[in-house]
């Protein structure tokens, strides 16, 4: 009779923790009972130096879907920007990119 043999787990969970440790981070800007649309719109052109219609479009994100992510990158840029954003008074937090 053969020797039984079970799949290495080990071999998958070791790939679920290098594609998560690749993942970039976000920075989520959220939609706020307090700010302007044209002063969200004015943080993004400022702070990130976007063209006005793309600091527009991002701004319609957070006030029309609750938030816009406004950034992709290195964990510590990502909390940066989180400060920057903050303030600026506006809410911000930062999370993994989804897969």
């Amino acid at each position: 009779m053969g020797a039984l043999t079970t799949p290495d787990l080990d071999v998958d969970r070791r790939a679920d923790v290098l594609e998560r440790a690749h993942r970039p981070w976000q920075t989520l800007v959220w939609d706020d009972p307090v700010n302007l649309m044209s002063y969200v719109t004015h943080v993004f052109r400022e702070y990130f130096g976007l063209p006005r219609e793309a600091a527009e479009r991002l701004m319609l994100a957070v006030h029309n879907e609750g938030h816009a992510v406004v950034a992709e990158g290195a964990r510590e840029q990502m909390e940066l920007h989180a400060k920057a954003m903050h303030d600026y008074g506006l809410w911000a937090t930062v999370r993994r990119a989804p897969a």
